[in-house]
């Protein structure tokens, strides 16, 4: 199955979206080598909002269909939840247009995040000791190692249909606040290329320490060995979990900014919820700041992917077609 822009009954893809606001900027959200998109493209706070997807994009594919109008590149969630299959990484690259772009966030268990034991494949969850079997939550070194490997390999396969379709970008590491600078910490990073051979790694840090200023050119230098990309973000300050917002290119290849929102309450509050954390709509003059910052990401990668992650009802999508009109006009709104 190849992808079709316009075919006999697909007069809906030009349909513009429901919301006025998020009628605007470049279509697809492309500026010279700089894509935006958003985190996500099924959030369910966004379908609610029927902000953006017409009445007839009302099945996965038209809704991916729809959303890849729009936009060249999206990030994909719901690999960190659970692994993916191939048969869906098959569909995505069927229902997207030969140069759209996919970054993948991994697997909880591969970022040393916890994972949910009764989500894991059934002869998986078999191979675990009882007593972890039962538990809610578990992490990657309480594992045994053959379901460590088998994990990697898993998701490594999964995304075998997009590898081949040359729409995996990257795959997103994004490490937890507990995850501190340290030599084991950059151990662990080195041995991730290996294990997913196939496409760029981007790595984002949670724990400020990788990026405050007394350790930040010794770990922009760690990762640009590497051959990792690092990925810029935007996010609340004043928290543990708070890192700098430092546009770095470590890579000749791509640079990934991700934009979290500036709900300083809520980053690192335990038990928020991801509505409230996320749940942030930018203002212009707080995306204006990271013009000059793309610009600059821009003239030193071949490609620089911008991507929304307050998920909020229509907040990322209109956020993400806000910053492409910016960008393209200058700053100027």
């Amino acid at each position: 199955m190849s992808f079709r822009l316009t075919a006999p009954g697909d007069d809906w893809l030009a349909a513009v979206p429901p919301l006025a606001a998020l009628d605007q900027g470049p279509m697809p959200a492309r500026v010279g080598n700089v894509g935006f998109g958003t985190a996500s493209w099924t959030d369910r706070s966004l379908l609610a909002s029927r902000a953006f997807y017409p009445p007839a994009a009302s099945t996965p594919e038209r809704r991916l269909r729809y959303y890849a109008r729009h936009f060249p590149v999206v990030e994909v969630d719901a690999t960190y939840y659970a692994l993916p299959s191939a048969a869906n990484a098959r569909a995505w690259a069927a229902r997207t247009p030969a140069d759209f772009a996919f970054g993948v966030k991994a697997y909880a268990a591969l970022t040393q995040h916890p994972l949910e034991p009764a989500r894991l494949d059934q002869d998986l969850q078999r191979e675990l000791p009882p007593g972890l079997r039962r538990k809610r939550n578990a992490y990657e070194n309480q594992l045994p190692e053959a379901v460590r490997d088998e994990l990697w390999r898993r998701f490594h396969a999964a995304l075998e249909p997009l590898r081949v379709a040359g729409k995996l970008v990257y795959v997103l590491f994004q490490m937890p606040k507990w995850f501190t600078p340290s030599r084991a910490s950059e151990a662990y990073l080195e041995q991730v290329p290996a294990r997913l051979p196939g496409a760029p790694i981007a790595v984002e840090f949670r724990e400020a320490r990788w990026m405050a200023e007394a350790r930040r050119a010794r770990t922009l230098d760690f990762l640009r060995r590497g051959g990792f990309v690092y990925v810029s973000v935007d996010e609340p300050q004043g928290t543990r979990a708070s890192v700098p917002p430092v546009a770095a290119p470590t890579s000749d290849l791509l640079a990934v900014v991700r934009f979290h929102g500036r709900n300083a309450a809520a980053w690192d509050r335990p038990g928020v919820g991801t509505a409230e954390r996320f749940g942030y709509a930018y203002r212009e003059d707080e995306l204006r700041e990271w013009v000059p910052r793309l610009r600059h990401l821009a003239a030193s990668t071949r490609q620089v992917h911008v991507l929304m992650n307050n998920c909020h009802r229509h907040y990322a999508v209109q956020n993400a077609k806000e910053l492409a009109a910016l960008l393209a006009t200058g700053g100027s709104s």
